[in-house]
């Protein structure tokens, strides 16, 4: 616990001056203190229920942050279904049978709409609830900037241009993220989230066939990395077990560490897009980081949370701009 209040503290400390809304007013701590004070203890319980129902749903909650902020910015916009003139980013490649915890937040937006009606924005919970979600699976806890409102609008192109797609490789990575004001050590940070949840064999169906690439840092005298493909091929037998469910962190599944990037140094990081960070890194820099952060779960904690306060940062829409909605399915009318 004093690891989780060290980490927070000193984070918190760190980037007070860069959390600013791009288009005007600030995002602040404890934004809803009086217009709704119970908002961040209802998201957190709710969370907390979902998890407890499902453990996966810790994962899919802090992946719809990701998914949210990296199209058009965080502004919920991947919450909207399709109606109108609006096209779901749900419907887009790297969401469509995929992307999940949609049914959590409209239950906690419910709750909300009761408790403090038109106040509590859909962006915001998901902030929340991807920071409720990392701590119930033993990661760090940090207090988040709120103050969002919600998008009138989706792009179901830009959640096909802008979402990594998971065989993507390292310079796209980089690329992507710096498209997004991000940089590589948000890049490494980031990629830890993999740490929990799980992938459906289709997402790297590619890494099973891939010839053995050097995938490591070392020589597989013991075979390792050609026994986690085998193991991953067992799974995988086939396209009638595309659906199939592997865990992202095979060594503890459940919770929120740093054994990512342990099994990213064995070769056993489960997409390409994982393995691209010490395979591909030829200048070392990333490999590097890689390596402080497998060594040092209290250094990668800190990033982490550096890197997702920066990431809730991007694109936000504060003051007057787009609207706080009543169903986070739908824009107002």
């Amino acid at each position: 616990m004093e690891s989780k209040l060290w980490v927070s503290l000193i984070v918190v400390s760190a980037i007070t001056t860069s959390a600013l809304g791009e288009f005007g007013g600030p995002l602040v701590k404890g934004f809803y203190k009086e217009s709704c004070p119970l908002a961040e203890e209802i998201v957190k319980h709710n969370v907390e229920v979902a998890v407890l129902k499902d453990p996966r749903m810790a994962a899919s909650l802090l992946r719809l942050q990701f998914h949210d902020c990296f199209v058009l910015g965080c502004d919920a916009s991947v919450l909207l279904d399709t109606h109108g003139d609006i096209l779901s980013e749900k419907q887009a490649t790297p969401n469509v049978n995929s992307l999940r915890g949609f049914e959590v937040i409209d239950y906690i937006k419910y709750l909300l709409e009761e408790a403090c009606p038109l106040t509590v924005s859909c962006s915001d919970i998901i902030t929340m609830a991807a920071r409720d979600s990392v701590f119930l699976r033993g990661g760090p806890w940090w207090e988040v900037y709120l103050g969002r409102r919600d998008s009138l609008k989706a792009s179901f192109a830009g959640a096909n241009q802008y979402i990594p797609a998971p065989n993507t490789s390292l310079e796209g990575l980089i690329i992507n993220f710096k498209q997004q004001g991000l940089d590589i050590q948000d890049l490494i940070a980031l990629s830890g989230a993999h740490t929990i949840g799980k992938a459906r064999c289709v997402s790297f169906k590619q890494r099973i066939v891939q010839p053995n690439m050097l995938q490591t840092f070392y020589v597989d005298e013991f075979k390792r990395h050609s026994t986690f493909r085998r193991i991953l091929r067992s799974q995988c037998k086939d396209s009638s077990r595309d659906n199939e469910l592997s865990p992202l962190d095979i060594q503890t599944p459940a919770y929120f560490d740093n054994h990512y990037y342990i099994n990213l140094l064995k070769g056993r990081g489960l997409l390409i897009s994982d393995n691209v960070l010490v395979s591909e890194d030829h200048e070392g820099e990333v490999f590097k980081k890689v390596w402080e952060y497998a060594v040092d779960q209290d250094l990668f904690f800190v990033d982490f949370v550096e890197s997702m306060l920066k990431m809730g940062n991007i694109n936000v829409l504060t003051g007057i701009e787009g609207e706080i909605r009543e169903n986070c399915r739908f824009i107002n009318i």
